[in-house]
């Protein structure tokens, strides 16, 4: 097993900008035509739906590249939806290290 040390900040930073365009809405903003769709939540789960079976095809199709564009896709929306729900990151880590045992 091959251990990483990946810098995850780019994962807070983005999220900061989400949270400060769910509080602040910017005009053709693409999060805030997310957060105010008139779906509702449902635009956001739409497009965490999209983009996971997008990851899913391209683990599928063994494109790395895909894969990784993809992922970072997944990523994002499942981010807009923590926002969305009020659910911090830390609560995600905090869970993730509950898990580790």
């Amino acid at each position: 097993m091959s251990e990483s040390n990946a810098d995850l900040s780019i994962l807070n930073e983005i999220y900061d900008i989400i949270q400060d365009r769910r509080n602040n809405p910017v005009e053709n903003s693409y999060v805030c035509s997310l957060l105010n769709h008139d779906k509702g939540i449902d635009k956001v789960l739409e497009k965490l739906g999209e983009e996971s079976v997008e990851t899913v095809l391209a683990v599928k199709n063994k494109n790395h590249e895909d894969i990784v564009y993809e992922s970072s896709d997944l990523m994002f929306h499942l981010l807009i939806m923590l926002a969305a729900n009020g659910i911090e990151l830390s609560e995600i880590a905090d869970e993730l290290r509950n898990r580790r045992g």
